[in-house]
């Protein structure tokens, strides 16, 4: 593929990463399936511990248990992402979906409350994939031509997993209810209703560790060049399949040395650099300044630059907010009619439910999972490559607030455009969505100076994203317990709309730092370009 940088030549692009996304994605998709799965039941879970008797009451428990899992993640993120930047992506990927595994085989066998806290607790203490994800992605993607298609990938993944994920957990939990013909009463399947969909989510992450063990390639620019005897394994195994050739090892190992480039990385001119190699070895750019007969520039020493910290803060509050629809929308859809209806007074005071089943709800949400998974294969890089990450995410930051205005009313419409009202919601706030993560994302990923940065930024990243994603259903969930006594069940999405009008003011705020794929297209066009180019864009 070609194209052309600033100078106005062409430029060979590197091949599109396409392999190692897909086992990419093959491991991270176990892990949408096992988040997911639970919202379907996890309201009626809660009501089955026999905490209370009071409805409004149980969307707070179930809130607790949702953001146990993120609150926990909160507190481990940044020691991930920087274990990490030490010991390479792949074993820490590996040993958070070894986490999630653990985690949801526990919280299918909880017989309470404490134990279901526990078991979320424990997976989210033992998985910091989101911010290491990223960076592998980062690294995967070396130029900014492929970041729009490359950064749909893993969005991509989470729709399926969301599809995937409330079909199970509607479909499999309380199986003796449900399947009655297959699961006898009595059984340890009626004695454990929930055990069924969490052992289906811990074989997903079963195949996903397997998958990363044997094809997934180091991406760490240090760490990448170790042996990886996984990978060789899988290999080993693939030159088995049809169409493949066993090749002896010497005919391949002359083959590799045909290939080797006559300079070698620590050996390579300036203009050749990787990324490492380029923010490692400052000297060869002092040198190429001043052969350029222009003043040194000043190596980048700090990370958390003012805009680095402002992109981190709007994707919390970005987290913040969708965590709280993705979990007060199956507690909004489950909770039943008053029995004695409060009295109306519009525009604000009113108090309804839909009192839906799990099987409905699941499939709504594996509605939202099919859309989202269309408008990120399709909408997204239309739109990027048009508008841009940053005024594509500013455009999504001032919209989202009419979204948490409007939701709540849709319980008052008539009975006969209920349903098409949610999937109408349900579209609208996947839309923002699959729109606003992928090009925040971008965002902070261009703005790290160095790849050998980047899962520090990014576990910061994934941290305050964690710790707003735990607060957001605790804190969404009180309100609604309290909206519903008082006769105003739009309370919690009102107010996470005034959230959100923070969130804008915060996005237009956003500017997109000078970062390590501006210094690589720096190298590629000349020295005449570098320095006729502002170092911040609109």
């Amino acid at each position: 593929m070609r194209t052309r940088n600033r100078a106005g030549g062409p430029r060979e692009l590197p091949p599109y990463p396409a392999q190692q996304l897909l086992v990419l994605a093959l491991c991270r998709i176990c892990e949408p399936i096992a988040f997911m799965s639970i919202f379907p039941y996890i309201y009626h879970m809660v009501k089955d511990f026999n905490l209370t008797q009071d409805e409004s009451q149980i969307s707070f428990y179930a809130g607790m248990v949702t953001s146990a899992f993120t609150f926990a993640e909160f507190s481990t993120s940044v020691f991930w992402g920087r274990l990490s930047d030490k010991i390479g992506r792949k074993p820490v990927l590996l040993m958070g979906m070894g986490g999630t595994g653990l985690s949801v085989l526990i919280f299918g066998f909880a017989p309470n409350l404490q134990v279901a806290l526990f078991a979320r607790a424990l997976g989210g203490f033992l998985n910091g994939n989101i911010g290491v994800l990223q960076t592998t992605v980062g690294e995967l993607v070396t130029v900014k031509e492929h970041q729009p298609r490359a950064y749909a990938v893993m969005p991509l993944v989470w729709c399926i997993g969301s599809i995937v994920g409330p079909m199970i957990g509607g479909a499999l939990a309380k199986p003796v209810d449900s399947l009655p013909s297959v699961f006898a009463p009595g059984s340890i399947w009626d004695r454990l209703p929930y055990l069924l969909p969490n052992l289906f989510s811990a074989c997903c992450v079963f195949f996903g560790v397997i998958i990363g063990l044997l094809f997934l390639e180091e991406t760490h620019a240090e760490k990448k060049q170790r042996r990886d005897r996984g990978v060789e394994l899988g290999k080993y195994l693939l030159s088995y399949l049809p169409g493949k050739s066993t090749k002896p090892k010497s005919s391949t190992a002359a083959k590799d040395a045909e290939e080797q480039p006559l300079l070698s990385d620590t050996e390579s001119l300036p203009g050749y650099l990787s990324d490492a190699t380029l923010d490692v070895s400052e000297q060869d750019r002092h040198s190429l300044d001043e052969a350029c007969g222009h003043a040194p520039t000043k190596p980048a020493t700090k990370i958390f630059t003012k805009p680095v910290v402002t992109i981190i803060a709007s994707y919390g509050i970005l987290a913040f907010h969708t965590m709280v629809f993705d979990s007060l929308l199956p507690v909004f859809l489950s909770t039943m009619p008053p029995e004695k209806p409060m009295p109306i007074s519009l525009p604000f005071k009113f108090a309804d439910g839909f009192g839906l089943d799990t099987k409905t709800i699941g499939f709504i949400l594996s509605v939202q999972g099919i859309y989202s998974m269309v408008s990120t294969h399709f909408l997204f890089p239309f739109i990027t490559q048009r508008l841009g990450p940053l005024r594509l995410f500013k455009l999504m930051s001032v919209l989202y607030p009419l979204l948490y205005f409007t939701t709540p009313y849709i319980v008052l419409l008539p009975e006969s455009v209920r349903m098409a009202s949610i999937y109408l919601i349900v579209v609208w706030k996947c839309t923002f969505s699959t729109l606003a993560y992928p090009s925040n994302a971008i965002l902070i990923t261009n703005s790290a100076p160095t790849t050998l940065t980047l899962g520090t930024i990014n576990g910061a990243a994934a941290s305050t994203a964690s710790l707003c994603r735990a607060l957001g259903p605790i804190i969404s969930g009180f309100l609604y317990s309290m909206g519903l006594e008082t006769g105003y069940s739009g309370l919690s999405w009102w107010t996470t709309g005034l959230v959100t009008i923070g969130g804008a003011y915060v996005g237009m705020k956003i500017t997109e730092p000078k970062g390590r794929m501006d210094e690589k297209d720096d190298i590629e066009e000349g020295p005449e370009e570098i320095y006729d180019r502002p170092t911040e864009r609109d």
